[in-house]
């Protein structure tokens, strides 16, 4: 495992003027080769056009292999919280976002709760989230189910070993902590199937978790905003509303 103290890079996505005193912490799809730009920066810059504060994350992605993504997370929800003054932020509203491979990772640092990372980290806050929001995310691991996106498991793990991928698979980690979650995904997602996100609900309502969920039917995996696909657009005036619901 790669163990090494490494400091992500964060970039601050401030609004001259805040509709809610709570933030959002963005972390990029790529199958964790890569972390892509549309789902990134550009999300970040959506969220602050609308109000709201947001961070986009470099986190550590190929040749980097787990706990390094998760200690990443970790350590931008703590960092976050440790500047939550400066930035106007309430340290008690701090949501994570992710789409694909990146919403497994908003997914797993809201339901993995060992405490593995947070020495070599120095983390002081604590590193939980209080909302997760997840776009057509990696959920599932491919021991268990035949529609797992087995690629991503594997550039997160470099193994495809049992044990280790049920232990990342967020389904299996969600506890009465798990923080409230909004989740969208699109019918035809032939990369990452959407009953990854069907399961990971089943997941939350079992644990008495809030959660809001929607399927659009039409835009392939990896449409981010969805502009060219006005239907599935919908998500965006949907998440603002449930962000101005909960952190309000």
């Amino acid at each position: 495992m790669n163990l090494e103290k490494v400091i992500p890079q964060i970039t601050a996505h401030i609004p001259e003027n805040k509709k809610i005193d709570g933030a959002v912490i963005v972390f990029a799809g790529g199958g964790y080769t890569t972390r892509a730009g549309h789902e990134g920066d550009v999300y970040a810059e959506f969220l602050k056009n609308n109000g709201i504060c947001a961070f986009n994350v470099e986190y550590r992605v190929v040749p980097a292999r787990f706990p390094s993504q998760l200690f990443d997370a970790r350590y931008a929800v703590n960092w976050v919280r440790e500047n939550a003054e400066k930035y106007g932020i309430d340290r008690n509203k701090i949501a994570v976002m992710g789409s694909s491979a990146g919403g497994h990772l908003a997914a797993m640092v809201s339901t993995y709760t060992s405490p593995r990372g947070a020495q070599e980290l120095d983390i002081k806050e604590n590193y939980l989230p209080n909302a997760q929001i997840l776009c057509y995310p990696v959920i599932v691991n491919p021991t268990d189910n035949s529609y797992a996106n087995i690629e991503s498991y594997e550039h997160l793990l470099d193994t495809l070993e049992s044990k280790q991928v049920r232990s990342v698979d967020p389904t299996l980690n969600v506890t009465e902590t798990t923080p409230q979650a909004f989740i969208w995904h699109t019918a035809e997602d032939e990369v990452v199937d959407m009953r990854n996100s069907l399961d990971y609900v089943c997941a939350l309502q079992k644990n008495k978790i809030p959660v809001e969920m929607h399927i659009f039917q039409n835009g392939p995996h990896g449409i981010g905003l969805a502009n060219n696909y006005p239907h599935s657009a919908q998500w965006k005036g949907l998440l603002l509303n449930w962000l101005y619901k909960i952190f309000g």
